[in-house]
């Protein structure tokens, strides 16, 4: 018998100079995969594409310890405004360098070599996870279905995230 999921409860930040709570897709299509697979929005946000107030949600959020895993969406990209990976890497502890990776080859197959302006990165930060996606509503299905929904699932073998945030756990079992 298999154990019973554990579910985390997951902050939301949506880094737009434009999206609203109305307009804001990408974060509704996180929230509701998070919900639907049984896990608890911890807070959501949406913030101006900005170095510093990125990075004061994301750091405000890695302090909680109500918050176990950050998903922003937005910013990753390559125009002057897009600032995420710049505003989140300097909190992180330490980078899971395989994400970016996987995240291309899975959005490669969707949008082809457009996928190589992506610069989503991953990482752990006070035994918080943080995932920072791209700003469109597939680049977050992808993530989500492709990568996030097993690693973020306690069940999940031969490892995952979940078990690194979850307290009585930290650590892989």
């Amino acid at each position: 018998m298999s154990d019973p999921m554990i579910p985390l409860r997951i902050a939301v930040l949506t880094i737009s100079d434009t999206r609203t709570d109305e307009t804001d897709r990408s974060g509704q299509a996180l929230v509701e995969r998070l919900t639907g697979a049984g896990h608890r929005l911890a807070d959501k946000q949406i913030v101006i594409d900005d170095v510093y107030r990125i990075r004061a949600v994301v750091a405000g959020w890695i302090a909680d310890p109500e918050v176990q895993v950050i998903l922003t969406t937005g910013g990753t990209g390559f125009t002057g405004r897009d600032s995420t990976p710049e505003a989140v890497s300097v909190l992180l502890d330490k980078q899971i360098e395989g994400f970016g990776e996987l995240f291309r080859h899975l959005s490669w197959q969707e949008i082809g070599s457009s996928t190589i302006q992506s610069r989503c990165l991953g990482g752990l930060a006070n035994a918080t996870v943080v995932f920072c996606l791209p700003g469109s509503t597939g680049a977050c299905r992808t993530a989500w279905d492709g990568i996030l929904a097993e690693q973020l699932d306690s069940r999940h073998k031969p490892c995952n995230f979940a078990n690194l945030v979850i307290p009585e756990r930290g650590q892989h079992v």
